[in-house]
């Protein structure tokens, strides 16, 4: 139940393609697109939304699946949490499907879709810092059959919006074949809004670590030089779990202060402590950090 009465919509259009969703959209420019709803829902019973008109998509069955290409797996954006959460799905991408688990109740992981995810871009969204660690890259449809490509990580900083009629069609993810990693941190016990979460992979071909703070900022943070620091620490042709503790425990310092940094010094020099909330949040990730990079060398 809600306090709050919706207003009756004015047009529900439920297109069979992308193509057609597309369309839908660029006629009806007050359209608003739903697959899940979970989120928009939580708009609409909050008063922070009203849509004129919506947009299905739960009829695109072209968007709810997946396939193979050129050592990518293209990711429909439709596919559901729960479908991404089975074993066969996190045999593929391991922490995406860790992250689908983790991402509520089932009534939300049933309804809850990939698209919808990046699309609303909450930072405490557990899909984002996965897709940020992996890379991703977003095939968006545009009017007339267009198609571009644009960096997950474009898309949650702002560089590059959804324009006018476009959608959120695929989501283009590197195969590893590699330890991945999906961790959070919630108030309370069992399936709940991340306080911060840290995702984290290893890609042996480019002996690279790859690693993804969510939930303690507007967008996913990669602490780019503690990736680096790391990576030239392991042994990528003999025993990657041969790290000493010591770096791992470090690793997880570098990562959560390079995301909560100290305060700037003050102009006479002295130094602010940090209040404690953000000092505990700091170690959190630092813990979080420490155990997904342990987890993935083991």
């Amino acid at each position: 139940m809600t306090t709050h009465a919706p207003q009756a919509t004015q047009a529900a259009v439920l297109p069979g393609s992308l193509d057609e969703a597309v369309a839908a959209l660029a006629a009806m420019p007050a359209a608003v697109p739903v697959a899940g709803g979970t989120d928009l829902m939580a708009q609409v019973n909050a008063g922070q939304l009203r849509p004129a008109a919506l947009v299905g998509l739960g009829r695109i069955s072209e968007i709810r699946g997946w396939q193979y290409q050129d050592g990518h797996a293209l990711l429909g954006a439709g596919l559901t949490h729960a479908r991404m959460g089975r074993p066969d799905f996190a045999a593929l991408i391991p922490a995406l499907a860790a992250s689908a688990r983790a991402a509520g109740p089932p009534q939300i992981r049933n309804a809850g879709t990939l698209g919808g995810n990046i699309a609303s871009a909450a930072p405490t969204n557990d899909a984002l810092p996965v897709l940020a660690a992996l890379e991703a890259t977003l095939i968006i449809a545009g009017p007339g059959g267009a198609r571009r490509e644009v960096p997950v990580s474009h898309l949650l900083a702002g560089m590059e919006m959804l324009r006018p009629g476009e959608l959120i069609g695929f989501v283009r993810v590197p195969l590893l074949h590699a330890p991945q990693v999906f961790l959070k941190a919630t108030g309370r016990t069992g399936p709940g809004r991340a306080t911060a979460s840290v995702a984290l992979v290893l890609d042996p071909a480019r002996r690279g670590v790859r690693c993804a703070v969510g939930a303690i900022a507007p967008m996913p943070l990669r602490p780019l030089e503690a990736e680096q620091w790391v990576a030239s620490l392991i042994d990528w042709d003999g025993e990657r779990g041969a790290l000493v503790p010591e770096a791992v425990q470090a690793f997880g310092e570098y990562v959560a202060a390079a995301c909560i940094p100290d305060p700037a010094p003050a102009p006479d020099g002295t130094q602010e402590a940090l209040p404690p909330a953000v000092l505990h949040l700091r170690r959190t990730v630092a813990a979080l950090a420490r155990r997904a990079l342990g987890r993935a060398l083991s």
